[in-house]
């Protein structure tokens, strides 16, 4: 047998890629690269909450949850499904919310005492067991891309009860009734997927966060001068009010929504 022909035998064996990778599949990989940084921003909210620097975990909460609201959107723009079907971004995506809406804020509260320590350790317990079984369910949206039940998103809890500070026993019992909501066929907003009321559910939405990132700056400032406690203890009753305000409205209007179902809804004819 010649070396030619060994050669050609050999170089017959090497696996060859089938196509090029296009730009269209390198643009739509770049997607799941962003959903995939929420994990990374996971990491650093994590090891801020275990040295009890609450108010850089936030911040590195809100970055995550700006990628997680941006990631969506731009996947559907660039047809991520269709050009890579066999990588899931719902499934990444939900892998990263879970740490993010759930674990973390769960985690924080339990560090942090916020209820105390049995209290807080039940309420962790009541948070990640709960959300479990709601990231189980594959109706969890409605047509109109709704929430059914509370839509597990603790981050936002969680932070409104740090920077309001209502107190052990009712922070308690508004982890208990969100928990029980979580199973309650009740309507959820999705402030972006939504049609009906988008205009002034996205303004809602970017108030409540500008009060958020007001609310961080507060506390920053204080521990700059270093004032002592956290959050609660160093944001203004204006930040409080417009937290809490814009807060309930979020939490509310999906279910106001529900019973009224022509609210927001485009006249025809």
């Amino acid at each position: 047998m010649t070396k030619t022909v060994r050669k050609q035998k050999i170089a017959a064996r090497i696996p060859r890629p089938k196509k090029k990778v296009t730009w269209p599949q390198a643009r739509a990989f770049s997607v799941h690269l962003l959903t995939a940084s929420g994990s990374f921003l996971a990491f650093l909210s994590l090891v801020a909450a275990s040295e009890e620097r609450w108010t850089a975990m936030f911040w590195w909460l809100g970055l995550a949850l700006f990628v997680d609201g941006i990631d969506g959107p731009i996947a559907r723009k660039l047809d991520v499904k269709e050009i890579l079907p066999t990588w899931s971004g719902e499934l990444l995506d939900n892998i990263i919310d879970y740490v993010t809406y759930v674990l973390i804020p769960a985690f924080a509260l339990y560090q942090f005492g916020l209820m105390g320590e049995k209290l807080s350790f039940l309420s962790a317990a009541i948070i990640v067991v709960s959300s479990a079984i709601y990231y189980a369910d594959t109706g969890m949206k409605t047509k109109e891309n709704f929430f059914k039940g509370f839509p597990v998103v603790w981050n936002m809890v969680v932070f409104t009860l740090f920077v309001v500070g209502p107190g052990e026993w009712p922070s308690f019992a508004v982890v208990v009734i969100a928990a029980l909501l979580t199973f309650v066929p009740i309507h959820f907003l999705h402030p972006v997927r939504v049609k009906r009321l988008r205009p002034a559910n996205l303004t809602v939405t970017l108030l409540w966060c500008g009060f958020g990132a007001l609310a961080l700056a507060e506390s920053a400032l204080a521990q700059f001068y270093s004032q002592i406690g956290v959050l609660a203890e160093n944001v203004s009753l204006f930040t409080k009010i417009g937290i809490a305000s814009t807060g309930l409205y979020l939490f509310c209007i999906g279910g106001i929504m529900q019973l009224f179902p022509k609210l927001g809804a485009k006249k025809t004819g």
